[in-house]
């Protein structure tokens, strides 16, 4: 009954303007700050071969990570028509359960490195002010001046998350169109001065540099900074969803290739200007100083939909994750008319925060480049991992898997050995962040399950003589007409123990009709079906409600046009009431009872698991409260707290003594 969500198939031009302004944002801005962090990595010492090496190593490392293992492997693992770590997993996951390893750590690395990336591209674009002339020499001497302008466009991108960004998403094909043609052409000029540089894709140029170049001062280090050119990587495949595979595959070739140009053309410049390159971004230098203001104000669009397309990624990731059971339930909104426009203000307020903090503390451009990197190349290297997994369940040749595999992770491994300088350098706040949030990914996953392994279910089936008898016993007071109980799942007649265990044991409550309510979101924007279970009876129902990511999740008010039609089909017996608002009112009231989870006592779990129940009782205590949730905020609601008993229950015993007659 889950509704699906149709993605594109098929190749348009409309589809490919769309892959321009939401893919490519990220890898898009890289020429940025590639050039400049290699030479500045460099201490600005430069010649020929090193320039040409430089080209030659981007050319490659776009080449094969970005052009041969994203655009032509990795695409074709797609999970009906999704991309991205998490996707893949799902595709996985029932093949080895210890898959889920490399799947949170990438997800951590990827969340970690959107924190990074808005900070980064925001400041760079911005300091590109630095370049004109009528203000070169304020903003010159005053940083503070680039950080209030970086700050106020990070708070303003942030803060109209909340409204859906439908209307200027429009104009991020057309923008990013506009800049890559602009990237392409500012190159083209500079190569037309001395076209030699297109022999520099030659890889002999690449690994002279490495190897054999004595002005090469970091070695093999230098591909800490080379590796910049592909950060956005990773977004070709997370995006499948939104754009589809074939608009991603038609359109790379003409992002590949401005690239390469506008590389090309800032190397020309640079060794043009060598005899006095002075510290500053030979992207901005580059270009003619009439047109520089145009190249300030692209880059600063750019930059604007490049953080967008990372806080949007975020979003996409946070709530995958959270559908597998890998993070906590927190509010989601859609304010947008599409799933892809999702809103979760928890992730986009603590993005701001992050990145604010970033800005301030590191200052400026330079030292935010020296700390970025590090955490992506972490997810590159578990989506290859998982990626191998996918060949093998495809069938493919275990050799030719292997090489793949060996290929792509050996490439992978130095690049993260040559990243490791980043860490002393600001690259441990990636790495504190990503840890930080895959120990929650962790606790979660791992709490869920401590509870599936251990936690008591018991069949309802077997309780239905007791709550018949208790509908019918006088001699307890009702306690609601309508008695709802919101659970997790709904699967056969199993169900878990504390939801009898409050209607029998915490205290007894009668009522006329229990119910066991299931909310399903599906990812059709305004589905509105439901599914029932009586079990035969006329004092039990299961619901199950499949709600559309759109649709308000008021649950109150879906019951009482349920419970009416039930009436009306004679599955219910009508329940009048004798005092009402409404003449003739025939459907009774409700209460809904949610419960809060406390660690028994009781349960016996070793040291380690305990610490980890405690942990998951916490961390929910600062998620969305579930009458939020579930739209119940105006309802009567209870809450109850019920010992979570999950393993063997730990006796206790008592031995008999005399009783002390004297004090």
């Amino acid at each position: 009954m889950k509704a699906q969500h149709i993605r594109p198939t098929t190749s348009t031009t409309a589809g490919i303007l769309l892959a321009l302004g939401i893919v490519y944002g990220d890898i898009g801005t890289s020429p940025l700050y590639v050039m400049k962090e290699i030479i500045h990595g460099n201490q600005g010492i430069i010649s020929r071969p090193f320039i040409f090496g430089v080209i030659s190593l981007i050319f490659w490392t776009v080449t094969l990570l970005t052009t041969v293992k994203y655009v032509f492997l990795a695409l074709k693992a797609d999970n009906h028509g999704e991309g991205g770590i998490f996707s893949l997993y799902t595709l996985l996951r029932k093949q080895k359960k210890w898959l889920i390893v490399p799947a949170m750590i990438g997800g951590a690395a990827i969340l970690a490195d959107g924190i990074l990336t808005p900070a980064v591209t925001v400041t760079l674009a911005v300091e590109g002010l630095k370049g004109l002339p009528m203000l070169s020499s304020f903003f010159d001497l005053h940083q503070q001046g680039i950080l209030l302008i970086t700050l106020g466009i990070l708070i303003f991108l942030f803060f109209i998350q909340q409204f859906g960004t439908d209307i200027v998403g429009k104009a991020f094909g057309p923008v990013m169109l506009l800049w890559f043609s602009f990237l392409g052409i500012c190159g083209l000029l500079q190569i037309s001065h001395d076209v030699s540089i297109l022999t520099a894709i030659h890889p002999k140029y690449a690994w002279d540099l490495l190897f054999y170049r004595p002005e090469n001062h970091l070695g093999i280090f230098i591909l800490g900074s080379v590796f910049l050119a592909t950060t956005g990587a990773e977004a070709l495949y997370s995006d499948m969803g939104h754009v589809g595979k074939n608009n991603i595959r038609l359109s790379w070739p003409f992002v590949f290739i401005c690239l390469q140009l506008n590389y090309m053309g800032q190397a020309n410049w640079i060794l043009q200007h060598a005899q006095h390159l002075q510290m500053e971004n030979p992207f901005f230098a580059m270009v003619p100083e009439h047109a520089r203001l145009i190249a300030i104000i692209l880059a600063t669009l750019a930059a604007i939909i490049a953080s967008q397309a990372l806080i949007t990624g975020s979003f996409t990731l946070v709530s995958e994750a959270i559908k597998l059971k890998l993070l906590p339930k927190l509010q989601i909104r859609y304010p947008g008319k599409s799933i892809g426009q999702m809103y979760i203000p928890t992730v986009n307020w603590l993005l701001l925060i992050g990145c604010s903090g970033i800005v301030l503390g590191f200052q400026t451009s330079s030292r935010m480049e020296a700390a970025y990197g590090l955490a992506i190349t972490v997810t590159m290297l578990m989506t290859t991992i998982l990626l191998y997994q996918f060949l093998l369940v495809k069938h493919v040749y275990k050799v030719f898997a292997f090489i793949v595999f060996l290929f792509f992770t050996s490439i992978e491994s130095i690049f993260l050995l040559a990243s490791l300088v980043k860490f002393i350098h600001g690259g441990f706040v990636a790495v504190l962040l990503a840890l930080f949030i895959l120990s929650i990914m962790y606790i979660w996953y791992q709490s869920n399950e401590i509870q599936e392994q251990n936690i008591r279910a018991v069949n309802l089936k077997d309780y239905l003589p007791q709550l018949k008898q208790l509908t019918t016993d006088e001699s307890i007071p009702t306690y609601q007409t309508n008695l709802v109980f919101l659970v997790p799942q709904l699967q056969g007649e199993k169900i878990a123990q504390q939801y009898l265990y409050s209607i029998l044991d915490k205290k007894v409550k009668r009522a006329k009709v229990y119910w066991f309510v299931s909310v399903i979101v599906t990812d059709e924007p305004y589905t509105k079906k439901y599914a029932i279970d009586m079990m035969g009876t006329n004092f039990v129902v299961k619901v199950q409600l499949f709600l559309g990511f759109r649709v308000s999740q008021e649950v109150n008010i879906y019951l009482r046009q349920i419970i009416q039609e039930l009436m009306e089909q004679k599955r219910l017996p009508e329940q009048p009431q004798k005092y009402s608002l409404t003449p003739g009112r025939k459907v009774g009231d409700f209460r809904f009872v949610l419960i809060r989870e406390e660690l028994s006592n009781l349960t016996a779990l070793s040291r380690w698991q305990r610490q980890i129940m405690q942990t998951r009782l916490l961390i929910k205590k600062f998620t969305v409260a579930p009458e939020k949730w579930f739209g119940l905020q105006y309802s009567d609601v209870v809450h109850e707290t019920i010992p979570l008993n999950v393993g063997k229950k730990r006796k206790i015993y008592l031995e008999e003594c005399l009783f002390a007659k004297k004090g």
